[in-house]
């Protein structure tokens, strides 16, 4: 048997004592310090740019009296964006939930539109509504969405209906779902319904903090259904046997490049909607309504937190409370009805907020308890442009 011979018995043992002393693996590649450094500067500087970038690259347009697709509502980064395009430095944004945004009717049904008729001064008004909001979730976009709004004149609607029962306060100590939930205080105040687990909240707080994480949720907002890519691919069709439409699609060719807008016609929305209708037309009566107190009600607290941060940034700010569709309310609890709206008109006196509280609307020009129907908005934006107190404060 031939034996190995002192070269091969040499080559091997000092290939041996090259190997020992590398540890954590068998690779010969390691970076230093100062090169850990260059690759952690190059991945912040990607994710700095890519944002920024992809506003040049990705077509958006506005229309007059454009409002953020209902499919977008949770694109929060491309909220931000649609503030920073406002250039008319007399522009009047209004802010607010779906009434706001019209929930029943179509773009040019809305308050901000009537408000641009009203005054005779085209694109103005802004409609500056998301559909889903409500005062903690406002808050929260506005803290973390909202600085282009800054030195800016601003109507702000106060919903009543967040006030009307534990559940819509989110005071209820049942667990709930709810829209936007992304934007509310993850850890202070406790929201009692909330019960999301520490991964999720943490999550939620990154990405309102980090742009480049808002910018991936508009990704999978505008061209992804509002999923992940796995799980977008992964998505059924909803049939029984469920189908996989988009096992074999590439995922680029998703990507258009272009902000998707709201179909045209909107189908759930306008005169010709099956939903746009009174809010008695199915048979529904006057109801009680358990309105809870402005001093424990988390969003009251939180619309009061938002007034004063626009005042501190430096907006004027027009309050608009209600109109609450008070013919929907059973007559023995009209009186807790009027005690919470006056004492948040008590409280805007008080910290010297300009504010109008405008007449009930009549009962016909409502589609449910707070959002009003095409003529309803008309009216209502006549209503304000008369109101001495929009006079002064437009001035």
């Amino acid at each position: 048997m031939n034996e190995p011979s002192k070269d091969a018995t040499a080559t091997r043992s000092e290939s041996q004592t090259a190997w020992d002393p590398v540890p954590f693996g068998a690779t010969e590649v390691r970076l230093s310090a100062r090169q850990w450094l260059l690759v952690w500067a190059i991945l912040v500087g990607v994710a700095a740019l890519t944002p920024w970038f992809w506003k040049k690259i990705e077509r958006f347009d506005i229309p007059p009296d454009y409002r953020l697709p209902y499919t977008l509502s949770n694109d929060y980064w491309l909220y931000q964006r649609r503030l920073e395009r406002i250039t008319n430095p007399s522009a009047i944004v209004v802010l607010g939930d779906s009434m706001v945004w019209g929930e029943y009717v179509l773009p040019d049904g809305t308050l901000s539109h009537f408000l641009d008729r009203e005054t005779g001064q085209p694109s103005r008004f802004i409609n500056g509504g998301v559909n889903g909001l409500f005062p903690l979730a406002l808050d929260g976009l506005d803290d973390y969405f909202g600085r282009p709004l800054r030195h800016r004149q601003i109507i702000l609607h106060c919903n009543l209906l967040w006030m009307s029962s534990p559940k819509a306060d989110l005071s209820a100590p049942k667990e709930q779902t709810f829209n936007h939930s992304r934007l509310v205080p993850q850890f202070f105040p406790k929201i009692p319904c909330y019960r999301a687990d520490a991964n999720e909240r943490l999550t939620a707080v990154v990405e309102r903090e980090v742009p480049f994480l808002a910018w991936v949720n508009h990704l999978q907002c505008a061209y992804f259904d509002q999923h992940s890519i796995p799980a977008w691919t992964l998505a059924d069709d909803g049939r029984d046997p469920p189908h996989y439409p988009n096992s074999y699609r590439c995922p680029f060719a998703q990507i258009t490049l272009r902000v998707p807008s709201a179909p045209d016609p909107d189908p759930q929305r306008g005169p010709q909607s099956p939903r746009h209708k009174p809010w008695f037309a199915d048979g529904n009566q006057p109801t009680d309504f358990d309105w809870v107190p402005l001093d424990s009600s988390l969003q009251w607290h939180a619309f009061q937190h938002l007034v004063s941060r626009l005042q501190r940034r430096g907006d004027d700010v027009l309050v608009v409370l209600g109109p609450f569709n008070e013919h929907m309310i059973a007559q023995e609890n009209l009186p807790a009805y009027r005690k919470t709206r006056d004492g948040m008109a008590a409280w805007l006196d008080q910290n010297h907020v300009a504010h109008v509280v405008p007449e009930t609307l009549p009962s016909a020009l409502y589609a449910d308890a707070s959002h009003p129907l095409t003529q309803g908005y008309e009216l209502l934006a006549q209503r304000l442009c008369q109101s001495p107190e929009f006079q002064a404060w437009l001035k």
